[in-house]
């Protein structure tokens, strides 16, 4: 195979950057770069590299009194023009730049140059995270091989734009259906209209006001949206059914079940089917991994505003904090790019953190 992540390209992060975005990879088409990972891991003399699927573990066993992970996704959305990369302006510019092969070339780079790190640490480099979560490799290698997610904490390169962004919230969607009475729109008065129903479902969230919550220092908000109506049989039918598509994003401080139960609160008197739930994560800063990383960092963290696969780490009971150089606002954007500064400076900061005195 013609790897191109040769070993003067692993060097470098920024080079190792660019390479790595112009690897296609599409969410389900992570054969390739997990091939080329694979094969850098499996020369490196302290490191013991397995996969599964196309998700690629590798880790040091040096005795170490703590473990840590570091992980990122291999996979991307769909591309959009953009491939393969570019430089402009101090930037690369290319699809999964920012989410996140600048992380994954984070990550790549300490393993390879770090021989003997002050922790041990697994490094993972997992598949699937950008679509349905049954695919995703965490989730999977979680199911399969528990014992490689082991760590008193973990780090996910996630774009954070050189901030650590802690812990992160949890995601509810629910269906607010209403229901009324068929009848021809002639003789609209003969039947009971579910879309003029759901005026109520509306004017409820118009009238919500989000929590806000500090947890450790960070300041989360909650968010309780209308995403999706559907309604409407025919154009001279009333309709019978309407259903409003509502997501909850909640504050880690809430659970599974208190989010669930306080939508249906919400929406009282009116049927509720909630479609998916994920518990958040809470920020994971008293671990002394963690509390070591923030001074490597040199910035107080701040609560993470969305739903990551830190979660996954939290419900094994191991404290994880999201860090990476791109900008999470040109995530999946068409002209998504990472500064290349910030590659070099979150590349220092992880060796301050990882590499011995």
């Amino acid at each position: 195979m013609d790897n191109p992540l040769t070993p003067e390209v692993l060097a470098d992060p920024v080079t190792l950057t660019r390479a790595l975005v112009d690897i296609e990879s599409v969410s389900r088409n992570e054969q390739r770069i997990a091939d080329c990972v694979e094969q850098v891991l499996a020369g490196v003399p302290w490191l013991t590299t397995r996969r599964y699927g196309n998700t690629v573990m590798a880790r040091t066993e040096l005795g170490r009194a703590q473990r840590v992970v570091l992980a990122g996704h291999l996979d991307t959305v769909p591309l959009a023009d953009n491939f393969p990369s570019r430089v402009e302006g101090g930037s690369i510019y290319g699809c999964g730049t920012s989410d996140m092969k600048s992380g994954v070339a984070h990550a790549l780079h300490l393993a390879v140059t770090v021989d003997a790190p002050r922790y041990d640490v697994t490094y993972l480099f997992y598949e699937a995270e950008e679509i349905d979560s049954r695919f995703n490799g965490l989730r999977l290698v979680a199911q399969a091989h528990p014992q490689w997610l082991a760590a008193d904490f973990a780090v996910l390169h996630e774009p954070t734009y050189g901030l650590v962004e802690a812990g992160c919230q949890g995601t509810l969607r629910a269906m607010v259906v209403t229901t009324g009475r068929r009848a021809h729109s002639a003789r609209s008065w003969r039947g009971v209209n579910a879309i003029h129903a759901a005026g109520e479902v509306l004017r409820r969230l118009g009238e919500y006001r989000a929590r806000e919550v500090t947890i450790d220092g960070c300041h989360y908000r909650e968010g309780l949206n209308a995403v999706r109506v559907e309604g409407g049989v025919a154009g001279n039918v009333i309709p019978d059914r309407c259903a409003v598509e509502v997501n909850f994003r909640f504050a880690p401080d809430r659970d599974e079940q208190q989010a669930q139960q306080h939508v249906r609160e919400v929406f009282d008197g009116f049927a509720v089917e909630i479609v998916d739930c994920a518990g958040g994560a809470l920020p994971g800063l008293t671990a002394a991994p963690a509390r070591e990383f923030l001074e490597a960092v040199g910035q107080p963290a701040v609560a993470k505003l969305g739903w990551t696969d830190v979660a996954r780490f939290a419900a094994l009971g191991i404290p994880a904090l999201n860090f990476g150089p791109g900008d999470p606002n040109l995530a999946h954007a068409r002209d998504e790019r990472v500064e290349i500064d910030k590659i070099r400076e979150g590349a220092a900061t992880l060796h301050r953190w990882l590499a011995p005195a």
